[in-house]
């Protein structure tokens, strides 16, 4: 279920009917809020039925839809509008309804839209009592004015497909650079002015106008992933209308704003803690895990050295290359409940190249899980396919980022992260440290601090200890940034928590509902551990 926090986890083809400084310094810099009021109301409908798919009969009657006109640009109304798509779950017991929770999934550029469908898994009963749950899919993403570099299927198709996630050879890494110039000139051409208007200060401006659309004076808000970037922007921005804000799985927010390259190589870092510790696990769980006979650490090592000379073939499968295996382990630290499935796939994979177990394998014919080798798509049939995803991921992360870099001194970047992140070191250094140099927009409107502000309740910040995308140490920043937080630590793997930590569960369902603050210090226990 932690895949609401990936990136591309988008609606698609769906419509819509009709470093810290002072809290003085916070509120000099605060943009004016959004007044009850003054701010016309959102005027909710019918959903389409392709959005609530798989919610009961007897609950569709708790949701509406509306779409809601937002300016390109807040402090300039000459580049027009866009509208931001919203999908409302009602509160169970309206007479005892606190307000509205607005969620994000992160990404950036995950869907929100439907999140409310999927409330009863991170949430308490009471929460889901007494909100109105709020998803919003934010400007450039999915329903809401996505913002398109390409036009056709196939010129995306082109580009991306001359990407390689760990080129190692002159030719990949050349091929890989050029695509993301590629990339940036189709954006360039294509994407119009709401490029230069995706940054996370764009996204809380929306978000502080949609609070006083829907007639709530202080916002009330749960955040995932990059979503604790929107949630700390917005008590950094807006301290006094900050009624209850909740972050999972964050991001350091000055570190982010303020230098992407070494916010890129932290990150790198964090994939490599939880890799470890899934290693560590695996060989403390013996046979529950299928990859602990040995030394699970020496195993995977030899495993990743050989494919970084050549990919490995399954009996019918297609050949499994170093990018690909990256791509997958990285994916699967994101989800514990995956760990017997790579697991699996790892010995299936360790067995391969050696000549007993190849054999042996080729006997079974064992199928990856996890870590699949799968073509990408579809042959296409129809020239000229319109391009139907978007591009708020670069344009939101390139924006936010600074790198103060030339796109060529990325092959040096990466050569040194791979000395001290040896399987993502390379592999991150080539996504955005390679693309944002040369992504086009110009001067976006960014908040980079000061990030400490006086809300009325302190803002909970909820971090697991083996977090791969968010590593832990940037919850304790995050928390020590924002100045008045408490943070829950989770002894969990995988990214973001909520929902699989009782005690975090019941702990932020008071905070929400009665605004019970936590305990600081607390460390929490997830409901299912690994193996």
């Amino acid at each position: 279920m932690r895949s609401l926090a990936l990136v591309g986890a988008l609606v698609a083809g769906v419509g819509l009917a009709g470093p810290a400084g002072t809290a003085a310094a916070a509120e000099d810099a605060a943009v004016k809020p959004a007044v009850v009021g003054a701010t016309p109301a959102v005027a909710w409908g019918t959903c389409p039925s392709e959005l609530l798919a798989g919610v009961p009969a007897d609950q569709l009657k708790l949701y509406s839809c509306a779409r809601y006109r937002v300016p390109i640009d807040h402090d300039n109304a000459s580049l027009g509008t866009i509208d931001i798509a919203l999908l409302k779950r009602a509160a169970r017991t309206p007479d005892k309804r606190v307000g509205s929770l607005f969620l994000n999934p992160g990404g950036p550029g995950g869907s929100g839209l439907t999140m409310p469908t999927g409330g009863q898994y991170y949430f308490q009963p009471q929460v889901l009592d007494r909100f109105d749950l709020i998803g919003f899919d934010p400007r450039g993403v999915g329903e809401s004015n996505p913002l398109r570099c390409f036009t056709t299927q196939e010129d995306a198709d082109e580009v991306f497909g001359a990407q390689v996630g760990v080129p190692l050879s002159r030719a990949e890494i050349s091929g890989t650079l050029a695509s993301y110039r590629d990339y940036g000139r189709f954006c360039r051409n294509n994407a119009g002015s709401l490029l230069n208007h995706m940054s996370t200060k764009d996204v809380v401006r929306d978000l502080d106008t949609l609070r006083a659309a829907v007639g709530d004076r202080q916002l009330t808000y749960v955040g995932f992933s990059y979503g604790t970037l929107i949630g700390s922007t917005y008590t950094a921005m807006f301290p006094k209308q900050s009624r209850a804000i909740v972050i999972d799985g964050n991001v350091d927010p000055a570190l982010r704003t303020s230098d992407g390259v070494e916010y890129d190589r932290e990150r790198a870092q964090g994939f490599e803690i939880s890799l470890d510790g899934f290693l560590k696990r695996c060989d403390q769980a013996g046979p529950k895990c299928a990859f602990s006979d040995g030394d699970p650490r020496a195993k995977f090592d030899e495993l990743r050295e050989y494919l970084r000379k050549q990919p490995i073939t399954l009996p019918g499968a297609d050949p499994l290359d170093i990018s690909r295996f990256t791509g997958g382990v990285s994916s699967a630290l994101y989800s514990p409940a995956r760990f017997p499935s790579l697991a699996q796939d790892l010995q299936a994979l360790y067995a391969a190249i050696h000549p007993a177990g190849a054999q042996a394998q080729a006997l079974q014919a064992p199928k990856l899980k996890v870590l699949t080798a799968g073509k990408q798509g579809l042959a296409d049939q129809n020239p000229d396919s319109p391009y139907t995803g978007d591009d708020s991921y670069f344009a939101v992360n390139c924006s936010d980022k600074p790198f103060r870099i030339s796109q060529e001194q990325v092959p040096d970047i990466a050569a040194k992260w791979e000395r001290e992140s040896r399987t993502f070191g390379r592999y991150q250094a080539f996504a955005d440290t390679a693309a944002c140099p040369v992504w086009p927009a110009k001067r976006p409107d960014v908040y980079r601090g000061p990030w400490r502000a006086k809300t009325d309740v302190p803002v909970v910040v909820v971090g697991n200890y083996y977090d791969p995308a968010t590593q832990y140490r940037f919850a304790q920043r995050m928390a020590a940034e924002l100045g008045n937080t408490r943070l829950l630590s989770v002894d969990a793997f995988g990214h973001c928590i909520l929902g699989d930590a009782l005690g975090v569960d019941q702990a932020v369902a008071d905070y929400l509902t009665d605004l019970k603050v936590p305990a600081n210090g607390q460390v929490f226990q997830p409901n299912v551990q690994p193996f």
